[in-house]
This record gives structure tokens, C-alpha cells and sequence, in this order.
């Protein structure tokens, strides 16, 4: 009996779905066809319908590898011991999608899809869950550590996390003259001082925000 290779499987899966995040960023999901994502990947119908039954079972894995993604980096940032850092890593990996021309277009396209599948729209939902929940949980710890505002309350702070590092991509599409590389640098340092981080042996929060997103003496 042949056996499947799980790496490799998984390897062609992912292959499959770069594919096809190009070709729905390029066109959408009404107007892309399965032969275009075949194409794209480099290979036949039947080894398509191998993996995935049809279009739309490949535009949710899209989603799916997504919110694989989401768990790896938050497993990642629970293992940092410093609770700032943690809430950096998180933020900075999540940002650089900005440096991803599809990123925004696939944006607009699931939110069109969207309204359209309740399937769909419950599990970028919960995408988006995994990754405030994970949020409100370490800034949480890093209060409690004294590394960020002590007046900032975990779930509201989340929230405008989470929305700070969405807004980028609208006005990417928006304004197509915008450089996504300084628009990064620029939203890093927002997500840096809107937490206003307590350094070691620093004045207390009451200083002025430095340039670095210090805290300094006021």
C-alpha cells in the first residue's frame, strides 16, 4: 500500500494555497477559476481536487493556515519570558503583513465572501479572537509585571491593537502611493508608545513618551 509523505503532503498543501491567495487577490473568488490556480501551482486538476473538493474548500484553507499561523505566533510569544516582548512579537510578526502586496486585497475579498458564507465569516472571526484573546492575556501580565501602562485596561488596549494594525492595509489599497515599508516602521512605533512601556529603573509613567516609546522624565 503506498503511503503518504506528511511533510510532502503538507508541502504541496501550502503550494496550493500561495497559489490561490495570489490568483483570489488578483481577481477574487467569483472570477477565479480553479484551472487558474492550477496553473499558479504548477499542476493538474486531479491533483487539485487531491487535496481540496473545490474552490471554496481552498479559499477557507486559506484562512484555515492562517489561524494555524495565529497559534504557532502565540505559542511562540508565551514562551518569552518578558511580557513586553512577548506583546512586540506578536504585533511586529502580525504587521508585516504590510510588506505583502496580496494582504490587503485578500483582505477586502473575505470580507466580501464574508457576508455571503456564515461559515466563512465565523472562522476569520475566530482568527481574530485567537489573536485578541492572546493579547488581553499578555497585557494582563505585562501590567501585572509593571512593564506597560498600569492604567490601561487589557481587553480595550487589545482591541485598538488589533485595529491599529488592520487600518494600514485599507489605506494601502486606498492610496496606492504609499510606501508599505515606512508605513510599517511608522505603525511599529505607534503600537510601541500607545503601550507606553515601563523600562527597568525608569521614572514612573507619569514621564513623558521618548522617541524610542520610553518612557522618560517629564
Amino acid at each position: 500500500m503506498r503511503t503518504v509523505d506528511p511533510a510532502k503532503h503538507e508541502a504541496k498543501r501550502r503550494t496550493i494555497l500561495d497559489a490561490a491567495a495570489w490568483c483570489f487577490s488578483e481577481k477574487g473568488f467569483e472570477k477565479t477559476t480553479t484551472a487558474e490556480i492550477c496553473r499558479a501551482a504548477g499542476i493538474s486538476t486531479g491533483s487539485l481536487f487531491h487535496y481540496f473538493p473545490n474552490k471554496r474548500a481552498v479559499f477557507v484553507g486559506i484562512f484555515e493556515q492562517d489561524g494555524d499561523e495565529t497559534a504557532a505566533l502565540i505559542a511562540a510569544a508565551h514562551e518569552i519570558e518578558d511580557p513586553w516582548e512577548a506583546i512586540l512579537h506578536v504585533l511586529f510578526s502580525v504587521s508585516e503583513q504590510l510588506l505583502n502586496p496580496m494582504a490587503a486585497k485578500l483582505v477586502l475579498e473575505v470580507a466580501a465572501q464574508c457576508a455571503r458564507d456564515a461559515e466563512l465569516a465565523e472562522l476569520v472571526q475566530g482568527n481574530d479572537r485567537a489573536l485578541r484573546d492572546a493579547l488581553i492575556g499578555l497585557v494582563k501580565r505585562a501590567v501585572e509585571a509593571g512593564r506597560i501602562d498600569p492604567g490601561l485596561d487589557p481587553k480595550t488596549a487589545a482591541s485598538w491593537l488589533v485595529a491599529m494594525i488592520d487600518a494600514p492595509l485599507s489605506r494601502v489599497i486606498l492610496e496606492p502611493d504609499l510606501d508599505p515599508a515606512a508605513e510599517l516602521a511608522v505603525l511599529k512605533v505607534l503600537l510601541s508608545r500607545f503601550l507606553r512601556p515601563v523600562l527597568p529603573n525608569s521614572p514612573p509613567a507619569s514621564g513623558r513618551v521618548s522617541d524610542t516609546g520610553g518612557i522618560s522624565p517629564g
